[in-house]
């Protein structure tokens, strides 16, 4: 039996802990009254005491059958024990407590009442009610307790979209911790009965309580208001929730109070009925999906088409006599919703004003944006979008140089001047980190030096990286308004959807920084903070400022766009992304320009089914996000604790922690990892509050040099071919294992499996090799952990594509477009021309996008000098994919006379320009 420092997570330890109190129950059983059995008995007297505390915040068994499971156990009613503690375990694995009452006695028992829930036709399923569980805080007696869930009870109507169940808390304290704990609550009543401090002492749930505030948020509560208190505190933590505040105290009192997620107050009153429909009412409101649910009944329509695609009802299918078998296939609902039209109760996408304007707005409030946007090709598109519409022709933007090569083309067609910035490298895993923060006020301060700050537009970053590298939203904002106050930003977090939804993650998520950035503003010690800064800078140079944690002016401009994919990361159909935006200048700046640039990008035939997968993603994450992102996050750690652990797995694989994956004066707070086989656990909470740079736990990366294979065939010939194991990206040792909302302990446990296998197969190998056999062995393994080459920065632009020599910005679209000419462009070798024409001490210019997989962004963009270090990397690549290199030729650059020709052209605008200022 694991101890429980092994585990992350109180729900696995849960689960385990009923688990192995079956076995031992059972195996109590079989053996009656022999002697012996005292081992069994301290173990199953220590499994209850374990779950004990944690079963307080469950409705199912409840505290109650737990009670009587300890009584069964006293009174020495073996048989009963085991047949109790199957069924408990039987129905929490299956969720059968989530259809029908579960008897925890043999007596009415059906034959169907073993049924498992995976085994019901999903049709079954979707029929059934909802399940949900409603926190009540009160300090009750066992009495009052029972007449408090009786009343509740006696509420249920037949008619009710869901049914719940009611868990009694006595403390804040038990509340905070039963919602970061018990996923299953979807509304929490406070009473005014409600005391301060839990009775419970359990390592594990105190580290629940930490993410919450920990017991410093609470010293200084006034005992008068624990009720609002406790409506703002999980607010912090799960803003999803519905909370409802019974008082005592009179009106006057209550008015001017912040009461978090409170949804409505109910005073000195028992009306336990209003308060019923009011929780099913709350709940109901997320449940709600417009569009889902608007095409569902055009499915049912009868109608006569006349209209552009033939696919439309399925005419085209059923009147086949080849193609049957995509009907078979897809169903026909796929095709009985499918329609051009956006009649029927329909909207269009282009100008909502029906079910996807509404599935917006309640896609906007879930996701804690001003305004919310639907896509349907991809977060590509949707970056795409943002910029066209925010950055005019000459704009100077900040963009990382390893983003995402649709920011890169997005550069080129909004005429953008692109300033690029460098992560810091992990060459000795062959990828990039992100973007130090000191290094993006370093240039801000040398573009406003060189009188050019005006022109600065954007900042455009990745949160978090493909790798997990996960910014500090929020202080990036305030530093650079410090610098540039109306500065807009983009953060392209087509990898980071989840976040929103597990409270660790979320305070790194741009629209929860937006919110955050927006009140801290408005406040008066901010701006008592902001004057006391600024007396202390004033008259000191660039190093005070690079060195000081910089605060925003209270007048500074919130200005914030976030682009998800959706469908990476939840619940949604290929392609199904989603824009949220932020930004106080929206109305009256930005809202024209961006319906332009939406009506550019977007398909005037979005595919409906996109958006009805968008809609029922946010209706999912609004009532189990939580415990989906949860159970995501815990099998990420079991798997880096199952392979730190396994002695044969250390020798050919290393889990790269936030140590190895992050420099040390990016990580404040001084956690290396997240497991640690000494010391167990790390709480991350901490250090997502306060380092520069965090890991996304979600990420595993796996060091695979050991083997002696690269990253990339790690990928396909071992793991993908031979084992069916899918994952996305690699480097040249390494592979990243994703989980998402998806991922089963199961899947964890197979990928572990398989892993032991690979290494016991390399073992093997090793013992029967002979002695060449394994110098060969070493060799690749060194040329893989040790030989590698640097990553390069990027060079710089040729001045034929800038404005001038004091700051690096470029014209990335004049370069693009003079390659559409082949005779500015020529091909030279790798290995051969091109060290003749760097020799001749001209500069070589990239005429091409050079984009190698991995790490799959530009090494080279149009305009861009190439550099020996580039070069150097391009050699030792060994990758099958570099999109926009051509082998047979070499590489794209462009001619020495159409980089003269570019350079008069470029001073003749520049002279134009100076002219036109100067009118």
């Amino acid at each position: 039996m694991h101890s429980m420092a092994d585990y992350y997570s109180a729900v696995q330890l849960r689960a385990d802990r009923w688990s192995s109190l079956r076995e031992a129950a059972g195996e109590l059983a079989r053996a009656g009254g022999e002697r012996g059995t005292q081992k069994l008995k301290a173990q199953i007297a220590e499994l209850m005491d374990q779950l004990a505390p944690i079963e307080t915040f469950w409705a199912f068994p409840g505290t109650t059958a737990f009670e009587s499971l300890r009584r069964q156990f006293e009174a020495g009613h073996h048989e009963e024990l085991a047949f109790t503690v199957q069924r408990i375990l039987r129905a929490l694995t299956s969720g059968a407590y989530r259809r029908r009452h579960i008897p925890l006695d043999r007596e009415g028992i059906d034959n169907d009442d073993h049924e498992d829930e995976a085994m019901q036709s999903l049709e079954a399923r979707a029929l059934s009610k909802p399940y949900f569980e409603v926190l009540v805080v009160d300090n009750l007696n066992e009495h009052q307790e029972r007449w408090l869930k009786s009343n509740f009870q006696r509420m249920r109507r037949t008619e009710d979209p869901f049914h719940y169940e009611p868990v009694v808390v006595p403390s804040l304290q038990d509340a905070l911790m039963g919602v970061l704990f018990n996923h299953n609550i979807q509304a929490i009543v406070v009473r005014p009965g409600l005391t301060l401090e839990s009775k419970l002492v359990l390592p594990i749930l105190e580290r629940y309580l930490n993410r919450a505030g920990g017991a410093k948020a609470l010293e200084e509560l006034d005992p008068g208001n624990y009720g609002p208190a406790l409506c703002r505190m999980i607010a912090r933590v799960r803003p999803e929730l519905d909370a409802y505040l019974i008082t005592d105290r009179s009106v006057e009192d209550i008015a001017g109070l912040d009461l978090g997620i409170c949804r409505r107050v109910f005073y000195n009153q028992e009306d336990f009925l209003e308060l019923h429909l009011n929780i099913i009412r709350g709940v109901q409101a997320r449940f709600k999906t417009p569009f889902f649910t608007a095409l569902v009944e055009y499915s049912k329509q009868p109608t006569g088409v006349f209209h552009a695609m033939p696919i439309s009802r399925g005419k085209s299918i059923s009147r086949s006599h080849w193609i049957q078998d995509m009907g078979a296939f897809y169903g026909p609902n796929i095709f009985l919703a499918e329609t051009s039209a956006t009649s029927g109760g329909l909207d269009s996408l282009l100008e909502p004003h029906g079910p996807i304007k509404e599935a917006q707005r309640l896609a906007s409030r879930a996701f804690g944006s001003k305004q919310t946007y639907f896509a349907t090709n991809g977060t590509s598109t949707c970056n795409k979008i943002v910029v066209q519409a925010l950055v005019r022709p000459g704009d100077i933007v900040l963009v990382d140089r390893d983003c995402h090569k649709s920011h890169h083309y997005g550069m080129v067609l909004a005429g953008a001047q692109v300033c690029y910035l460098d992560s810091y490298p992990l060459n000795e895993y062959s990828m990039y980190g992100a973007v130090p923060l000191k290094d993006i006020k370093k240039q801000l301060l040398e573009l406003k030096a060189a009188g050019k700050l005006d022109r600065v537009r954007m900042l455009l970053l990745t949160n978090c990286t493909f790798d997990g590298i996960v910014y500090n939203v929020e202080r990036v904002m305030e530093e650079c308004l410090a610098i540039k106050p109306d500065l807009v930003f983009l953060w392209d977090e087509a990898w980071f959807a989840f976040a929103r939804f597990g409270p660790t993650y979320r305070q790194r998520t741009a629209m929860n920084a937006a919110n955050n950035l927006r009140e801290k503003l408005r406040s008066e010690a901010h701006v008592k903070a902001y004057e006391a800064q600024q007396a202390e800078l004033k008259g000191k140079g660039d190093e005070a400022w690079l060195s000081t944690r910089l605060l925003p002016p209270p007048d500074a401009r919130v200005r914030i766009y976030a682009t998800q994919s959706t469908h990476k990361t939840l619940t949604s159909l290929r392609q199904g992304s989603m824009i949220h935006v932020h930004d106080q200048d929206f109305k009256g700046e930005v809202e024209a320009a961006f319906h332009e640039a939406y009506m550019t990008h977007t398909s005037t035939s979005p595919n409906y089914q996109i958006i009805a997968s968008l809609d029922v993603g946010r209706r999912q994450v609004e009532l189990e996000g939580f415990e989906f992102v949860q159970r995501q996050v815990e099998a990420a750690m079991s798997m880096r604790r199952a392979i730190s652990t396994h002695p044969l797995l250390q020798k050919y694989f290393k889990v790269l922690t936030a140590g190895d994956m992050i420099p040390e004066e990016h990580r404040e707070s001084g956690v290396t990892s997240y497991y640690d086989p000494q010391q167990g656990w790390t709480d991350i909470w901490d250090c997502w509050e306060s380092d520069e740079f965090v890991l996304d736990a979600t990420r595993v990366t796996l060091a695979v040099g050991g083997t002696g294979w690269d990253g990339d065939t790690f990928k396909t010939q071992i793991l993908m071919d031979k084992y069916g194991i899918q994952i996305n990206k690699t480097s040249r040792n390494t592979v990243l294992f994703m989980t998402n909302i998806g991922t089963t302990r199961s899947s964890v446990a197979y990928l572990i499996e398989v892993l032991v296998e690979i290494a016991r197969e390399l073992d093997e190998l090793q013992d029967d090799a002979s002695m060449m056999e394994r110098r060969g062995f070493e060799r690749r393994v060194a040329n893989l952990m040790d030989d590698l080459p640097p990553l390069p920065d990027f060079s710089r632009f040729h001045d034929s594509f800038r404005s001038e020599a004091e700051t690096p910005e470029g014209d990335i679209r004049s370069a693009f477009f003079l390659s559409y000419d082949d005779r500015n462009c020529d091909y030279l070798e790798l290995d051969g021309s091109i060290h003749e024409a760097m020799r001749s001490g001209d500069d070589v210019v990239s005429a091409q996008f050079i984009i190698p997989y991995p790490p799959g962004f530009p090494i080279l963009v149009p305009g861009q000098v190439v550099s020996a270090e580039i070069l150097d990397f391009m050699r030792a690549l060994d990758v099958s994919e570099i999109h926009g290199y051509r082998a047979d030729l070499g590489l794209r650059v462009f001619t020495q006379d159409a980089l003269k020709k570019q350079g008069k052209a470029n001073a003749a605008r520049l002279k134009l320009n100076d002219a036109r200022a100067k009118l």
